[in-house]
């Protein structure tokens, strides 16, 4: 999938874990196994609540796991919170050739409830959060660390070894590792790029996990085929809303020479460079290009109000902080990229980067174009695209299906190529939130989608009541919300992509 906005088989598995090592240190030989914990099981409604274990401190329990070590523990009322370190293999088809540390973390509320396995695709947040099948399910979360986010990244990095393949993998040991410490049912999810990382995961190692709910996924089938986008854009939102942000993201090309000057003052007094795009035409550009897609990705339609109404005789200042607050001019600086290079270089190597066209700007004023994700990764790291990559996955997830939810949002572009099932999926299910963003959910469905999304997501997890079995429509999530780990804003950076 490009951008910051681009875009961004199964041959071993491997049973055990490997025990502590540094990064890029030989690996030891994997455990057999590990021992098998025996918590009983939850009441039949599903509403245990104890926060401890009936066998052993919890962080014993996940310290006496090979490889496992503990960063930090934070204290949240109701769970414990762990940000661990666990060793991983750099190659998982030769593990012998070196390891590297992985960062995740545990929301534990009890061995004897389900457990819900996420990962946003990026680096992973060290601070107590709550997905919403978290919070459906009334679980423990373990969310995990994408490899090649730093910190998770070996060193030196053997960029090869960034793969759909390989993070699969990273996240089935994880699981072959805790699964005997949270014996109960494990849903997988994410959103955006963790959504496509759910769904990645399911389909190297469909016997996992028991569900997966996967957000806003893009599915980009055939990366040089991408009219669905202009199709979405040409139709999103109302013509009044299409036809402001439009204006602006034009009218900041024709101005590109006293904005630009602009940007080399804001870039002076930031200490921002050029270096990996190229220039700092280049990067004003495709800052400017992100615009429009920008504003639909993360804002709602009502955001249209905030939008300069008379772009042409609007000032240079309001051009420029209307670019700035939706698409963010540090966005393309080295700066900006470094933290993503991991994303952009899978875009550029296997998931693929949508292009859009700009009818409504004169060609005289385009002079890149989108760019490539190639354009956004440092020239020493070589890239080299795959196509069969994403056509794999998309033809297993059609044929094979089972158990998966996809989620979408009405008026998000990424949605415009997405996931969906034929005639070999089995229960499973494509659903989009009206008028939502990148940021929609199950809670954003129209009611009787709400219902079964939130129905089938307790029965995989194994906490479906007899009642909500019956009647799909007297289905709950089983925690009460929590303003602070339930947080629902979509999460947003000054770079655009999935």
């Amino acid at each position: 999938m490009r951008k910051a906005f681009r875009w961004l088989l199964a041959l071993t598995v491997l049973i055990g874990t490997l025990s502590t090592a540094g990064a890029a240190t030989a690996a030891p030989k994997l455990s057999a196994s590990l021992e098998q914990g025996g918590p009983p099981s939850p009441e039949a409604n599903g509403t245990t609540g104890r926060t401890g274990t009936i066998d052993g401190d919890i962080l014993e329990r996940l310290l006496a796991i090979p490889g496992m070590s503990l960063i930090q523990e934070k204290p949240y009322t109701g769970y414990r919170f762990f940000v661990l370190n666990y060793t991983q293999p750099i190659d998982h088809r030769h593990p012998s050739r070196g390891t590297f540390q992985q960062r995740i973390t545990v929301l534990h509320k009890d061995t004897a409830r389900p457990t819900v396995f996420y990962t946003g695709g990026y680096n992973v947040s060290t601070t107590p959060s709550r997905r919403e099948p978290t919070q459906i399910v009334d679980g423990n979360q373990v969310s995990m660390e994408y490899r090649f986010f730093t910190p998770s990244r070996p060193d030196p990095a053997d960029w090869s070894k960034l793969d759909i393949w390989q993070a699969a993998s990273d996240q089935h040991r994880v699981f072959q590792a805790l699964k005997p410490v949270y014996g109960k049912k494990w849903i997988s999810t994410g959103g955006s790029k963790g959504g496509m990382t759910a769904t990645y995961y399911e389909r190297f190692y469909p016997r996992d996990m028991d569900g997966v709910v996967a957000y806003v996924a893009p599915n980009d089938v055939v990366n040089d085929e991408d009219s669905a986008y202009d199709r979405f854009f040409a139709g999103v939102g109302t013509k009044e809303c299409r036809d402001k942000l439009d204006a602006v993201q034009r009218e900041a090309l024709v101005r590109r020479e006293p904005l630009e000057e602009k940007y080399a003052a804001y870039a002076a007094d930031n200490g921002y460079t050029f270096t990996t795009i190229g220039s700092l035409d280049k990067a004003y550009e495709a800052v400017v290009l992100d615009y429009v897609w920008g504003f639909w990705q993360y804002s709602l339609l009502k955001d249209c109000d905030a939008i300069p109404a008379d772009a042409a005789h609007a000032s240079d200042d309001d051009i420029w902080n209307s670019v700035d607050t939706i698409s963010g001019f540090s966005a393309y600086t080295d700066q900006g990229l470094e933290t993503y290079t991991p994303y952009y270089y899978q875009a550029g190597t296997q998931l693929g980067a949508p292009t859009i066209h700009f009818p409504y700007i004169e060609k005289k004023y385009i002079r890149y174009g989108y760019q490539p994700p190639r354009n956004f990764v440092p020239r020493a790291v070589p890239m080299r695209f795959q196509p069969s990559a994403m056509r794999d996955v998309d033809g297993w997830v059609r044929h094979h299906a089972h158990h998966m939810l996809f989620v979408y949002g009405q008026n998000d572009p990424w949605g415009a190529e997405r996931f969906r099932l034929g005639s070999g999926a089995r229960d499973a299910y494509v659903f989009t939130a009206p008028g939502l963003n990148h940021g929609a959910n199950v809670a954003g469905l129209v009611a009787d989608e709400k219902a079964l999304a939130t129905a089938r997501i307790l029965d995989w997890a194994g906490v479906a009541s007899a009642t909500v079995r019956a009647d799909p429509s007297a289905a709950r999530p089983l925690a009460r919300f929590d303003a602070k780990l339930d947080h629902r804003d979509t999460e947003r950076d000054m770079t655009l992509r999935p």
